[in-house]
């Protein structure tokens, strides 16, 4: 039987995460063989994944970054099961790498087989659902691509976002970052006007002419006032034409435009856990 030392087993946790007992378990199983103690971990998180397969995982670390020259930035959820786990550093600093490496694909389908320290993102995904206990996935995965991009995180990693620009002015690093803050703070569902889609406008005509068919407003009246109030849909629901929430006397597009008057914001992403 193979001599399983102290050192070994804290080798073992180093590489793969896994618990010190999880770690001796393994090691004495594969007679000392790393690769072997290595595979019979994976082994248990594909079982635990499997067990756990319908599990809710509503939980978990949103995390943004942007690269070196604020033209690319990417958001990803790292879901788990309990705030518990959400919150422990090891879980978090594994979704920042996670992101970081994030940053280098276009979609999540490439992202999940993308290389992790020798296994693939989904192979790691699985491994760690057996460490921790947990179902453990990528829920969310957005790319947003611009002449300037920022990023925001809520603190408690709940909320981030990504703005981007049409140029890098000078205070659009601040610019970016503000109505970045914005989005996560007041959940537009779109860009602008152009952006929300004929099923949403429609169904907000239709709430707006009820009400005011309850008010006793005749029928002919309907359409040109609902219309009026659909305006007002807008300017509370897309981001460009809300009030700037740091000065209401302004909109976002006003704020972007007094930073320099040739900015303005091109889209956004946002990703909020439930």
């Amino acid at each position: 039987m193979a001599n399983i030392t102290a050192a070994d087993v804290n080798k073992l946790r180093q590489i793969t995460g896994a618990g010190m007992m999880d770690c001796k378990k393994a090691l004495t199983e594969a007679e000392g063989d790393f690769d072997k103690a290595i595979e019979i971990l994976r082994k248990k998180g594909q079982k635990v994944a499997a067990n756990r397969a319908d599990r809710e995982s509503t939980e978990g670390a949103v995390i943004a970054v942007v690269n070196a020259d604020k033209t690319e930035g990417v958001v990803i959820s790292l879901n788990c099961e309990t705030d518990f786990v959400a919150k422990n550093e090891s879980f978090v600093k594994l979704a920042n790498d996670f992101a970081a490496l994030a940053l280098n694909f276009k979609t999540k389908e490439e992202f999940l087989a993308a290389d992790f320290n020798g296994i693939t993102v989904e192979e790691k995904l699985t491994e760690q659902t057996g460490v921790i206990g947990e179902k453990i996935e990528i829920g969310s995965f957005e790319r947003l691509e611009g002449a300037f991009v920022g990023s925001y995180i809520h603190a408690g990693n709940r909320i981030a976002t990504l703005v981007s620009l049409s140029g890098k002015a000078d205070g659009a690093e601040e610019a970016a970052r503000n109505v970045a803050m914005q989005a996560a703070a007041m959940a537009p569902i779109a860009l602008n006007e152009e952006g929300v889609d004929a099923a949403t406008i429609e169904k907000e005509i239709e709430i707006a002419k009820d009400l005011l068919r309850q008010e006793g407003k005749p029928e002919a009246m309907l359409d040109n006032i609902a219309k009026g109030k659909l305006g007002r849909f807008f300017k509370d629901n897309t981001l460009v034409n809300q009030d700037y929430i740091k000065d209401s006397k302004m909109s976002v597009s006003e704020y972007v435009k007094s930073i320099d008057s040739s900015l303005v914001v091109t889209g956004f992403k946002r990703v909020a856990l439930a």
